[in-house]
């Protein structure tokens, strides 16, 4: 028993030091402006690419790199919208999913380059909507993926905004999760997932957590993302 507990832990630990990796590549990508008008989406994610390899030396990821400007912000994950160049007033976000010795990290933020009050209002409407999700999780031992997901959302709606979300996040751990568990609903937070959140993984250790969102105007043709650990680490406000 106390090996298992000290492996956890020892997971944990790796978690949350992919995390706070993924924090500090987002933060050198917003200092040195890598988000900027006339650069195009897939020279942004090449150019965040490089700058992870520089700055923290990472060289693989786990999932698709994603950078999504203008109107292609209110597509999906799984979607693969045409390359747009990024203009003066545009809401853009980023999701990365690097791996960090082997534990993957999933981040998610989204960026304003000019001052529309709407675009800015949509981008930090995202961390408490996180937050609210987070203390839905937390109060509730017996969740299901599809009960989060449903949660999710009503407080986007409550929020003045549409989930533009299939999923609102997955299980996240040792490398490779997604190639193991990407045709099982039960590894998403989506409708469908009626198994309980809380459960061993596959092989038998604590399930771990992303949880994902995604807020849309359909009409506006604008939309923003955010996600990170849900069930460790710290929450949105104070990451």
């Amino acid at each position: 028993m106390g090996e298992l507990l000290e492996d956890e832990a020892l997971r944990v630990e790796r978690l949350l030091d992919a995390q706070a990796k993924a924090v500090e590549l987002f933060a050198a990508v917003a200092e040195r402006g890598i988000l900027a008008p006339g650069v195009r989406e897939t020279e942004a994610s090449d150019a965040i690419r490089d700058l992870a390899g520089d700055l923290l030396g990472i060289r693989r990821y786990w999932h698709k790199r994603i950078v999504r400007a203008g109107v292609n912000t209110l597509r999906p994950y799984r979607e693969n919208p045409p390359d747009r160049v990024l203009a003066a007033d545009d809401i853009v976000f980023a999701d990365f999913g690097p791996i960090f010795e082997e534990f993957e990290a999933d981040f998610g933020r989204t960026f304003v380059l000019g001052d529309d009050p709407v675009k800015h209002r949509l981008r930090d409407t995202l961390p408490p909507v996180f937050d609210a999700g987070r203390a839905y999780f937390a109060a509730r031992p017996d969740i299901t993926g599809a009960e989060l997901y449903a949660h999710m959302v009503a407080l986007a709606r409550e929020a003045g905004w549409e989930f533009g979300g299939e999923i609102a996040g997955h299980l996240v751990g040792q490398f490779p999760h997604e190639t193991i568990d990407g045709a099982r609903i039960d590894s998403y937070i989506a409708p469908g997932s009626d198994g309980p959140m809380r459960r061993p993984d596959r092989t038998g250790q604590v399930s771990h957590w992303i949880l994902e969102v995604h807020l849309v105007d359909r009409e506006l043709g604008i939309g923003g993302f955010f996600e990170q650990l849900l069930d460790i680490g710290p929450a949105a406000a104070d990451s």
